[in-house]
């Protein structure tokens, strides 16, 4: 293993629980990932191992006791990220996102960012009128938005929260759906009520909803409209045509702030349809107020089964694109 090195550090009792996991399970994680030893004794932590990974691990620990002292979760999915980050130098910028709280959920949750990628994300919705946040399943792409809008909307920065999707099957016809047209329209938009369902609280929401002040609608209601002092976040953009990607832009008024998420790898799109998301991006790269923040697997914060899977799913698709390069140079 060659040249070993020890180091220690005091953990606090009341913390202890927090910091070490159900059964010790962090300190397990953190063992096997960099290969070290650690034992605890009378609340005082024993690393050994290679130089290196030794002052990686008690760089952890050092900022999970911060973030237990705030009285933050300290779950699998932060340690995991934690140690990504250390390795390349970094780890600290956990704690500093930690205390970026955006707003509390109807339960007294706090909706904070929890990676650089969603905390840049975050920040961009700050400053830019428009912001497309593309990444995989998982990232926090429309969760985090809603949070913003709703704190917008709390904080009276805008007057009313608009959220649009539109409404493409996948795999399925509308028409062969039970119901009127708003019940077959529902289930397209079901995700957008549970985030304001668990933000806001439903009679919150349906308060403000009876008023006009939220609206959840399908995209093909906002034609024809300019949107003034409004959130307007319009998900799973993947499946927009070019056209609807126009119109729905074209609709933004003064005082008006939209969120644009979706996912590329996503599309449920008719073959061979090229996807307004796609065009927006080559399009509007360059034009001041709108920015692109691309999230990868390293920023999905559902189980780390789910960021292994995205992952999986990446470089997979990497190897099919350089697969058809190469059939495409042979074929010239």
């Amino acid at each position: 293993m060659g040249f070993q090195s020890e180091s220690s550090l005091e953990i606090p009792a009341e913390y202890e629980g927090l910091i070490f996991g159900p059964f010790d399970n962090h300190i397990k994680q953190i063992e096997k990932a960099l290969d070290i030893t650690i034992l605890e004794r009378d609340g005082r932590l024993n690393i050994g191992g290679r130089p290196d990974d030794v002052a990686r691990a008690k760089r952890i620990f050092q900022n999970l006791l911060l973030l237990a002292e705030r009285g933050s979760v300290i779950d699998e999915q932060r340690i995991t990220y934690m140690l990504s980050l250390v390795t390349e130098g970094g780890g600290d910028q956990v704690v500093d996102m930690d205390g970026d709280v955006i707003i509390h959920t109807i339960n007294g949750r706090p909706v904070k960012p929890k990676t650089i990628g969603q905390s840049e994300y975050v920040n961009s919705i700050r400053k830019n009128m428009i912001t497309f946040g593309i990444g995989p399943a998982g990232t926090g792409k429309t969760y985090l938005a809603m949070a913003m809008a709703i704190r917008a909307f709390r904080n009276e920065e805008v007057n009313r929260i608009i959220l649009t999707r539109p409404a493409i099957e996948a795999g399925e016809k509308l028409g062969f759906l039970p119901g009127d047209l708003q019940s077959k329209i529902d289930p397209y938009l079901r995700p957008l009520y549970d985030a304001l369902y668990e933000i806001m609280g439903a009679e919150s929401f349906l308060k403000n909803s009876e008023k006009g002040l939220i609206e959840v609608a399908p995209l093909a209601y906002m034609r024809g409209r300019t949107l003034d002092n409004a959130f307007i976040i319009l998900d799973e953009a993947q499946n927009t045509t070019p056209a609807q990607m126009k119109m729905f832009l074209t609709r933004i008024g003064f005082g008006t702030k939209v969120v644009v998420t979706g996912d590329r790898t996503q599309k449920d799109l008719p073959v061979d349809t090229v996807s307004g998301l796609d065009v927006a991006n080559r399009v509007l790269g360059k034009i001041e107020d709108i920015s692109f923040c691309e999230l990868t697997s390293r920023d999905v914060v559902r189980h780390p089964l789910v960021q292994k899977i995205v992952k999986a799913y990446e470089q997979y698709e990497e190897r099919q694109r350089n697969a058809q390069v190469k059939r495409q140079r042979k074929q010239k």
